[in-house]
């Protein structure tokens, strides 16, 4: 009688080999699943049975016709799903535009023949008898929808780039308000005294217009807070920006870091430069200053200015005050009196030898005896943070 059995599965094994391959069958763990669940063991037959019971039913769930409308191109999984789609109004319209393009496709070669079989193809719909069919249908169809857009992009790439906008500066409206003005100069006016606007630095200010055109274009076309300058929130609307701007009081120009290069077109500071002449070009190129003097490792400049080499950093970033007294060496007259003393009394270089030798052995033996004591100290010690006084009682 054989010793390798399946208690779970009621089988004895001729071999252990055999008894582990069954522990891999799909029929010893479906077996233990019904375990856990306190129902009892089916024999291999009954299994076979149900396994092939099931993959006759997820095979014909495969094949299950699922309906494909190629006016909308939509896949419909079920019946009542595509009878409701077909009475819908959107489907209606969809498919007036799919039979006037099959027209416009087909040109004059039998309009009557070609529009009843346009009809019928859309009205009847298709029939897709699997669910990958109906997908593959569905990808071609999103296919043809990209093609067909991106031969509008190519063609008609104009019309998406114009985009109409009436700035608010060109009819005299106020940037951040509805409100309107005669002129540009009241409308500056209003935005100075009402919101708290000024433009800065006004003098070097050459294109006050244009300027102002700009910041219109930002707020209103962009929805850009002016001092958030893209580094805020996002917004959607010009009423979203304008509400944000007032709130938090941020109806002024950022000028200041990087956000001067934004506005270099329109200011102009030549005149505020020292070596200033009336005429002068300030876009023309500057010819090589003549040094005063000069080395491998610095230039002086013709303001008096120092540039070092950078090598030399240390060196320039020391602060060394030029008021500080001069320390005077202190004098070894006395220390040689007192040597010629010693001489004078019996004092040799061996003895001096043997002396620094004693001096250094004792300062050895002070750092290691200071080091124990630390130790010992430490020990006893054990770091406590609160202090904890020593008792019998």
């Amino acid at each position: 009688m054989s010793s390798f059995t399946c208690l779970n599965c009621g089988v004895r094994f001729a071999t252990a080999e055999m008894q582990r391959e069954h522990y891999k069958t799909h029929w010893h763990r479906y077996n233990l699943k019904r375990k856990l669940a306190e129902l009892p063991p089916v024999t291999i037959e009954e299994f076979e049975k149900r396994l092939i019971q099931q993959k006759t039913e997820d095979a014909a769930a495969q094949e299950d016709q699922s309906l494909y409308c190629k006016a909308c191109r939509k896949v419909f999984k079920s019946k009542n799903a595509h009878d409701n789609h077909l009475d819908s109004r959107k489907h209606k319209d969809n498919l007036q535009q799919y039979l006037a393009q099959s027209n416009g496709t087909n040109g004059d070669e039998g309009p009557s023949d070609s529009v009843k079989q346009s009809s019928m193809d859309a009205e009847v719909e298709v029939s897709v008898k699997s669910t990958r069919a109906a997908a593959r249908a569905a990808a071609a169809a999103e296919a043809e929808v990209e093609v067909d857009e991106e031969m509008m992009e190519d063609g008609d790439s104009d019309e998406w780039e114009d985009v109409e906008f009436e700035n608010p500066i060109e009819r005299n409206d106020c940037i951040f308000c509805p409100h309107h003005s005669v002129d540009l100069l009241e409308n500056i006016k209003h935005m100075s005294v009402v919101h708290s606007f000024f433009i800065p630095d006004a003098e070097f200010c050459v294109d006050v217009e244009g300027l102002l055109t700009y910041l219109a274009e930002k707020v209103c076309r962009d929805y850009i807070c002016l001092w958030c300058n893209e580094r805020g929130r996002t917004f959607y609307s010009i009423d979203a920006v304008r509400n944000h701007m007032a709130e938090k009081s941020h109806c002024k120009m950022l000028h200041e870091g990087g956000a001067l290069a934004e506005y270099v077109d329109y200011y102009d500071y030549s005149s505020s430069y020292p070596d200033h002449e009336d005429g002068m070009d300030v876009d023309a190129e500057l010819g090589a200053s003549d040094a005063l003097d000069g080395d491998e490792f610095q230039l002086v400049l013709p303001s008096g200015n120092v540039i070092g080499h950078r090598s030399l950093l240390r060196y320039y970033k020391q602060r060394i005050n030029p008021n500080r007294a001069v320390v005077v060496k202190k004098s070894t007259q006395r220390l040689h009196k007192v040597l010629a003393q010693y001489r004078s009394l019996g004092w040799t270089s061996t003895q001096q030898e043997a002396a620094a030798r004693n001096a250094r052995d004792m300062h050895v033996m002070k750092r290691q005896q200071a080091k124990l004591m630390q130790k010992v100290g430490v020990k006893a010690n054990k770091l406590q943070t609160h202090y904890r006084p020593q008792v019998n009682f």
